[in-house]
């Protein structure tokens, strides 16, 4: 009788022979023991393959609230959203902190923050943004929160936006769309709804849809109609899209005419000679309460993205006397979308045109660094690279002491301030007073009394460095520019012999 061997002893032989085979059969085991001595020399966390394809739930962003009739307020008036981010570059926290910063834009637009996941991907998907199969599991997501919005944070393509609808059966909206109704709400000038509004059918044309696109008029023709005259004609979506073409033209007509009068303003600050300085900065910053605390402004301040749209000039002085206006701007935002950049072109003019520039960054913010990154983009956009720059570190008093070291170690020209409490302001106001231009020509001069325009003229256009009156006049010393001192030289003692 022939002698069959154990399975033990076969699976001995096997491994005795395939060692191989046993080690790749170990490697596709999910429950693999984990080694000190193998795994603990790994660099960062290392994840199995389920939870590196899966969507990562993103804790702390609900904006939910406890209170039984302040739920039942605000359900009544608030869009309820899940927030979707593909995560394709960076760190984890770097992605947590964008989808952080998507959750304050969408509470600022009156939406109810419910739930936000990302999805780890090389590249956003082309048909839905995060993938057939992840689209499903959002879907699955919306339907347990009750969310009716989905907002994703990036700027989706038309097919995206139609395809993920369709799996997850509620209103996707992308950021773009997202900023874009933030800035309607806010904008108050004419001016400012005008650019908005420009900014808005620059996004919508390529995305309208409906039943629209199944309905004709008649081709036309001569005089009575008549024969070959009927077709398919125009459907009502090329009605739609003629129409706001015609709109976006009448827009950029009536913005070219408002910065046709921000110009003339411009210019004859410039005939005078007054320096300018824009307040440049990330959205949220405190750029309006650091005009308000220099300028005594009275600019609208929130806690809150995009408060303030329409750009405010407000006339201000040096210690030394110095006359000079303060401009404050739009905030910025990461992946600003440039339908907006386009649209308020003209208002962030303002910043390129300036003397020098107050850029504001947020000290208590968990990476100014980014945001330092993102508004110096937008000021390369608009062309104000050669315009001085000073980074003004706003809200010390709430920012991480280490923080604020390492942001004015890398940043040679910055300074710490609070808005709030007043701290660093004068050290400010006397770092503008060293930064601005100055007038390039020196004069001494005895001005009659009789012609005290021109010590006016002085003392608004140019700086004073000493005054004394005589009994023949105001004897000046002033630094002030050319046409100035041409119009002081017949008043220039006469040297002693």
């Amino acid at each position: 009788m022939t002698s069959s061997s154990s399975p033990s002893q076969d699976t001995k032989r096997f491994a005795h022979s395939h060692p191989e085979g046993l080690r790749a059969d170990a490697l596709m085991e999910e429950d693999v023991a984990w080694s000190h001595e193998i795994d603990g020399e790994r660099d960062g966390d290392q994840f199995d393959r389920s939870e590196r394809a899966a969507l990562r739930r993103v804790a702390g962003l609900s904006t939910e609230l406890e209170d039984v009739t302040e739920v039942e307020y605000r359900q009544l008036r608030l869009e309820r959203v899940v927030l979707v981010g593909v995560w394709t570059s960076g760190t984890v926290q770097d992605a947590d902190n964008s989808l952080a910063e998507l959750a304050a834009l969408a509470e600022t637009a009156g939406a109810l923050v419910l739930d936000g996941v990302i999805q780890r991907r090389d590249k956003p998907d082309a048909a839905t943004y995060i993938g057939s199969g992840k689209a499903e599991e959002l879907r699955d997501i919306v339907l347990e929160s009750g969310a009716d919005t989905v907002i994703c944070d990036g700027e989706l393509s038309p097919g995206q936006l139609i395809h993920l609808e369709d799996v997850v059966k509620v209103k996707v909206i992308d950021r773009t769309a997202l900023i874009l109704d933030i800035f309607a709400q806010h904008a108050k000038s004419r001016e400012g709804k005008a650019q908005v509004a420009l900014a808005q059918m620059q996004y919508m044309l390529p995305r309208l849809r409906g039943w629209g696109q199944s309905l004709s008029r008649q081709m036309g023709g001569g005089k009575g109609g008549g024969l070959a005259t009927r077709g398919p004609g125009e459907t009502k979506i090329e009605t739609d899209r003629r129409r706001i073409r015609e709109k976006m033209a009448k827009m950029r007509r009536e913005i070219a005419d408002m910065k046709t009068g921000r110009e003339i303003k411009r210019q004859e600050r410039k005939r005078h000679k007054v320096p300018s300085v824009a307040i440049a900065g990330y959205t949220n910053a405190g750029k309006s309460s650091l005009l308000n605390r220099l300028t005594g402004a009275g600019v609208l301040v929130e806690n809150a993205l995009f408060a303030t749209l329409d750009p405010t000039v407000r006339r201000a002085e040096t210690p030394s006397g110095r006359l000079y206006t303060l401009a404050d701007t739009v905030g910025f935002v990461r992946h600003l979308p440039h339908h907006l950049v386009e649209a308020f072109r003209s208002t962030m003019e303002e910043v390129g045109e300036s003397d020098l520039i107050l850029h504001v960054v947020d000290g208590s913010h968990p990476n100014p660094e980014e945001q330092l990154a993102a508004v110096r983009e937008v000021i390369r956009d608009v062309g104000a690279t050669g315009v001085p720059e000073i980074v003004v570190i706003n809200k010390a008093d709430a920012a991480d002491p280490l923080t604020l070291q390492r942001l004015l170690r890398v940043e040679k020209r910055s300074i710490a301030v609070s808005a709030r409490t007043g701290q660093g302001i004068d050290k400010l106001l006397a770092l503008i007073d060293n930064e601005l231009p100055r007038p390039s020509v020196e004069i001494e001069a005895l001005v009659p009394y009789t012609h005290g325009k021109l010590v006016a003229r002085a003392h608004d256009e140019g700086e004073i460095l000493s005054e004394e009156h005589t009994p023949e006049g105001t004897l000046l010393k002033v630094r002030v520019h050319e046409e100035l001192a041409a119009e002081l030289t017949p008043y220039v003692p006469a040297p002693l012999a």
